[in-house]
Formats: C-alpha cells, sequence, structure tokens
C-alpha cells in the first residue's frame, strides 16, 4: 500500500493542457520515468521483497533470542526491539547506499553507450533537467523500498527499547546516503566513457571515503583540526557510522557519542554534509554535462567512421595491377597509425587483451586500486603488529579479517562488474548483433570474454592473494589455511565473472542486468555477515539453529532461482539455487566451529557446481536477450 499510495501522490501525470501552460516535474527525463515504471510488476515487486526479507530476519533473530517463546517482561521486549533494530537499520542503510550507486551509474552508461545521451543533448533540455531527471529517474527503485521500509520501522517501536526519533533520524541517514551515493555515480558516469569505468570507480570511491573516515577515528592520521572529537567528525562524514550512531539509543550512549561539532549534533551534521555533497556534486554535473559529452573517444571514432567511408568510396582504389590493388585496398582498410597486428585465433580474446576494450582510461581504475591495496596493506601491518593482533590470533574471527575481506569483498564485486558490463556494452552499442552473425562459436565468444575479464583484472586476482602470502609468511597462518583461501578466494572470483557474464546474457536491459548480477553478490556478502552476527550473539551449538534459518534459506533459494534460473530451463541451475544457500549456512557454521576442511571442500564444491551450471548452458545454448524475442525493454 505504501508504494501504491506513494507512486499515485508524486508520479500522477499532468493533464496535456497543464504540460503545455508549466514546466514538467524535474523535467521529462523524470516524469516519463515516474510515469512508466509503476507500469511494471517490479517496481512494487522490489519493495515487497525488500520488507518480506526484513521480517524474515526479525523472524528469525526473535527465534534465536526466544526459542519461540512469548517475551515474559517488558524489558524483555524492548531489549530485543533494540537489538533487532540497531542490527536491521546498517543493512538496509549499506544495501541501498550501494545499489543506489550501481543503478544510477549503470543507469548513464547505458544512455552513453546506446548513443541516446547525446539525442538528449541535441533537444531543448537544460542541463539541470538532464542530470537531475536521469539522477532521481535512477533512484526511484531505491527510495520506493525506503519508502516501503518505514512503516515496518516504526511497528518494532511497539516492541520498545526504541524511539520515533531513532526511526526517523535513520531513515534521513538513509535516504541522504542514497542520494549522495547516486549523486556520486550520475556524475561519474557522465565523466568516463564506459560503464566498468563508471561503476567501478564510484565503488572504490566510496570505499576509500569509508576507510578514510575509519581511519580518522581510530586515530591513525593524528589529531583532528578545532579540538573536534575524531569518532565526532567520523560520524559526521561517514555514512556507516552516521546509521549506527542514529540507531544508538540516547539512553547507552557514551561521552565520545555525546560529542558535538561545533554545537551540532554528529548525525545532524552527516545530513547537512550529505546535503552539500549532493548540491556539490549535481552542480557539477550540471556545469560539466556538455563539456564531456560526447567524449573524446566517441569525437575519435565518429572521425574515423567518416574516414573510413570515404576511403571506402570505388576511385579511391586504382587499378593497375592486382597487386597495386590488394596493397591499396590494404592501406584503405587499415586507416590507423602503426604497423599492423596479427590477430590470434580467438578474436574476441586478442581483443579484450590486446586492446582498449574498457576504455583508456581504465588505468586510473587500476591506481585507485592500488591505493585501496596500499591502505589494506597499512592496516593489516597495523593489526598484526599490535598487541590485539597477538591476543586474538586464535580467535574465531582474527583482526587481521578487517583488512582483509573488505579488500577480497571489493575485489570479487569489481570482477562481477567487469564481466556483466563486457557483455552489456557490445549489446549497447550493437556491437554484439555483428557477433552473432559471425562464424564465431559459443565457446570461442564466452571463454574469450571469460578470459579477458580475467586478464584485466589480474591485479585484483593477485594482490589480495600477496596479502594472504604476508600473513602466512608472519606465521599467523598455516600453510593448510593458506591453500584453502587461495582456492576458496579463486573459486569466488570465477564465480563472480560468470556470475556477471550470465547476467548479462539473460537481461536485454543494461542497467538491470548490472544491478542483478551485483545486487546478487552483495546480498550474499551482507546476508552472511548478518548471519554471522547473530550465530555469534547466542552460542555455539550453530547447527542446531537450522530449522530456525530454515525459512530464511529457503526464501534465498527462491529469490535466487527468480533472477537467475527464470529464462533458462536448466535442471542444473534450479539444483544450484536451491543448494547454494544451504551450503553456505553449512559454511558459516563451520568456520564459527573451526572446521576449516568442511568449509573449503563444500565452498568449492557448492559455488564451483553453481558456476558450471551457468557456463555450461552460456556455452552450449548461447541463448543471449537481444530483443528480438519479444522481450520488453524496461
Amino acid at each position: 500500500m505504501a508504494c501504491s499510495w506513494l507512486s499515485s501522490l508524486c508520479f500522477t501525470p499532468l493533464p496535456r493542457d497543464e504540460q503545455r501552460g508549466q514546466p514538467l516535474f524535474i523535467g521529462p527525463v523524470f516524469t516519463r520515468e515516474a510515469t512508466t515504471a509503476p507500469r511494471a510488476a517490479r517496481f512494487y515487486v522490489v519493495p515487497a521483497v525488500a520488507v518480506g526479507t526484513l521480517l524474515g530476519l526479525l523472524w528469525t533473530y526473535w527465534q534465536i533470542v526466544t526459542g519461540n517463546q512469548p517475551f515474559q517482561t517488558a524489558g524483555t521486549s524492548a531489549r530485543f526491539g533494540s537489538e533487532v533494530f540497531q542490527l536491521l537499520a546498517p543493512l538496509e542503510m549499506a544495501v541501498a547506499t550501494l545499489m543506489a550507486a550501481v543503478l544510477t551509474a549503470a543507469a548513464v552508461a547505458q544512455e552513453k553507450d546506446r548513443k541516446t545521451l547525446i539525442l538528449l543533448l541535441l533537444t531543448r533540455l537544460t542541463n539541470c533537467e538532464l542530470v537531475l531527471g536521469r539522477w532521481l529517474a535512477s533512484l526511484l527503485v531505491v527510495l520506493m523500498v525506503v519508502a516501503a521500509s518505514a512503516p515496518f520501522f516504526f511497528i518494532i517501536v511497539l516492541l520498545g527499547g526504541i524511539s520515533y526519533g531513532q526511526v526517523a533520524r535513520v531513515l534521513a541517514v538513509t535516504v541522504m546516503s542514497a542520494l549522495a551515493a547516486g549523486s556520486l555515480g550520475s556524475t561519474l558516469a557522465l565523466w568516463r566513457d564506459k560503464t566498468f569505468q563508471a561503476i567501478a570507480m564510484t565503488f572504490l570511491v566510496l570505499v576509500l571515503w569509508l576507510l578514510g573516515w575509519e581511519a580518522v577515528a581510530g586515530g591513525a592520521l593524528g589529531p583532528t583540526p578545532f579540538g573536534i572529537a575524531a569518532e565526532a567528525l567520523a560520524t559526521a562524514m561517514s555514512p556507516w557510522r552516521a546509521v549506527l550512531a542514529a540507531a544508538e539509543s540516547d539512553l547507552f550512549a557514551t561521552a565520545a557519542d555525546r560529542a558535538t561539532i561545533f554545537g551540532v549534533e554528529p548525525v545532524t551534521a552527516f545530513l547537512v554534509v550529505s546535503a552539500a555533497s549532493i548540491v556539490l556534486l549535481n552542480g557539477i554535473a550540471i556545469a560539466m554535462v556538455r563539456v564531456w559529452n560526447p567524449s573524446r573517444e566517441a569525437r575519435t571514432e565518429e572521425r574515423e567512421d567518416e574516414s573510413r567511408a570515404i576511403w571506402s568510396q570505388p576511385h579511391a582504389v586504382p587499378a593497375k595491377s592486382d597487386t597495386t590493388t590488394d596493397e591499396a585496398a590494404r592501406a584503405a582498410a587499415h586507416r590507423a597509425p602503426g604497423k599492423l597486428r596479427e590477430v590470434w585465433d580467438n578474436p574476441i580474446l586478442w581483443r579484450e587483451v590486446c586492446t582498449y576494450a574498457y576504455g583508456k582510461k581504465i588505468l586510473v581504475i587500476r591506481a585507485a586500486y592500488l591505493v585501496v591495496v596500499a591502505l589494506s596493506a597499512l592496516a593489516l601491518y597495523s593489526l598484526l603488529g599490535s598487541d590485539e593482533g597477538l591476543a586474538q590470533l586464535g580467535a574465531t574471527i582474527p583482526p587481521a579479517s578487517r583488512a582483509l575481506v573488505p579488500l577480497m569483498a571489493l575485489s570479487v564485486v569489481l570482477v562481477n562488474a567487469l564481466a556483466v558490463t563486457s557483455l552489456t556494452s557490445e549489446r549497447d552499442s550493437r556491437a554484439l548483433d555483428l557477433l552473432l552473425v559471425t562464424d564465431l562459436t559459443p565457446s570461442e565468444i564466452v571463454f574469450g570474454k571469460l578470459g579477458g575479464v580475467l586478464y584485466n583484472s589480474k591485479e585484483m586476482l593477485l594482490l589480495p592473494l600477496v596479502l594472504c602470502g604476508y600473513v602466512w609468511w608472519q606465521g599467523y597462518a598455516s600453510t593448510e589455511s593458506l591453500v584453502f583461501l587461495i582456492i576458496g578466494y579463486l573459486v569466488m572470483v570465477l564465480f563472480a565473472a560468470v556470475l556477471g557474464l550470465h547476467c548479462g546474457m539473460t537481461y536485454l536491459n543494461s542497467r538491470q542486468a548490472a544491478g542483478v548480477s551485483m545486487g546478487t553478490l552483495i546480498y550474499l556478502f551482507v546476508g552472511v555477515l548478518v548471519c554471522m552476527r547473530m550465530m555469534v550473539a547466542v552460542g555455539d551449538s550453530f547447527m542446531s539453529q537450522l530449522p530456525t534459518f530454515l525459512g530464511f534459506i529457503l526464501g534465498g533459494g527462491l529469490a535466487l532461482y527468480a533472477v537467475l534460473g527464470w529464462r533458462l530451463d536448466s535442471a542444473a541451475l534450479k539444483w544450484a539455487c536451491m543448494l547454494t544457500p544451504f551450503a553456505t549456512f553449512f559454511v558459516i557454521t563451520s568456520f564459527l566451529e573451526h572446521h576449516y576442511g568442511s568449509v573449503f571442500l563444500v565452498t568449492v564444491l557448492a559455488y564451483g557446481f553453481a558456476t558450471a551450471a551457468m557456463l555450461v548452458p552460456a556455452v552450449s545454448e548461447f541463448d543471449v536477450a537481444t530483443g528480438r524475442t519479444g522481450e520488453r525493454d524496461d
């Protein structure tokens, strides 16, 4: 009901006479999206699934804490309400922020790949209408999810332990974080030439921002200016710390939590900083959109096409002899400077490896990734050399994982983004249609793309393993654990790459393909963290909690099949979607019980089988969504 009411309130189109007399709300780009989006079923399914997931987590945590027993006292109910709110509030903020960044960057990049952004620049649209309209249109689904979850959080207030003010602060932090992340993704996508560049730089900027303010909060960068408390300053700048502070009850706030910034609470300061960031980023995009677009690379391609058309005329090739004709035709066909290069037997792999298939400015992304690796290495060195690292060497979750796990998760997500955009960019530029009419086999196309993805992401494959080798060299990990970690990480990287190719082939809409592919990984990582937190909070008998998590596992399997296996009639893919959540639960429980051999074996078997289940149909059937099968491109 919340989705229908909000859409009817905000997205009701104006009558035709009124549209002639006054401007549309934020321009026709947003108005069209707001009018057509509610016609699709997923506009209502996505918020419903999000709220259902929150309800499932609430029910699961209630079973863990109470064992299906009613609350005996009001204090027990209030304590449960406070704990579950502090568990779910950061979860919603993290998912909303990441998905807002992905969807906006993918939407703008799709306009550029399809050359429709150039057409919009030729219309009477102002820069403000174009930038703000595309930005808000891309955030409709995210804003609807937050609006639909608001009643859920207000209902938790009835349990006690939290106030309506806490819920309002959490929702405000979530909305402002999503808007700021969307502004960042939109601005970077308007600036960059390729889809992968936009998505990867958005993620890297977000990660660097969060890591930087975590370092400030830990005092790694020295004293803060103007005598401001380090934690208060980090809360005012970091969305993660802001949502934690907003969810914290005032009754349990410490002296550090009550610190202010020039008399302003840190959460309020974060809202002000977020609003300023939104205005700044969109202001830059509005001012530079016609300077950045069309890009220099697009202008170069246009001039090359014109030159190629001129030199392909019949009078351009002299007819003195057959040898002269062949040489002139070869020279006319090859207009690029430099000598001719021999193409490999697999031209797809040759293009991915030997050319700038993802743009010449991908080096900027690699440099930003190296900065993240350097920060992770410094954090790892600091944690291993501290007394805390020595004291918790045998702990279930050692301190060294704080530096390694975020880096590995970021690397897997970037590999997935590279894989999904390698196909969607080809389709949006109509190059995929040309590949499908050549004599290339499906295996050459699929394995060529897969090999190119792994080659171009070699830094993301090797550098995290180098840090793992450093941990082993210092004696903090056994050789067996190192081997398990290396093989398991490579399996997850291969799974992420094949998942990206699978979604790129399955979904016609590039924005939807990127959202499903990266959203699957994000929900996987966040779900694992939430389950581990709930299990660690209640005790040691992890396997006895299977009935409690059974509903959550079954729901995850159905959701996985709904987004991955609906288009292909594959029995292996159905089994993979249903077995992977059970295997993931077993991996979590075995890890918490220190059964690392079982963790390694089940991870390799489960995700290796899921990888094969997606890869085999892609090679054998090669059923690519091209828009000719009646599928609607919305």
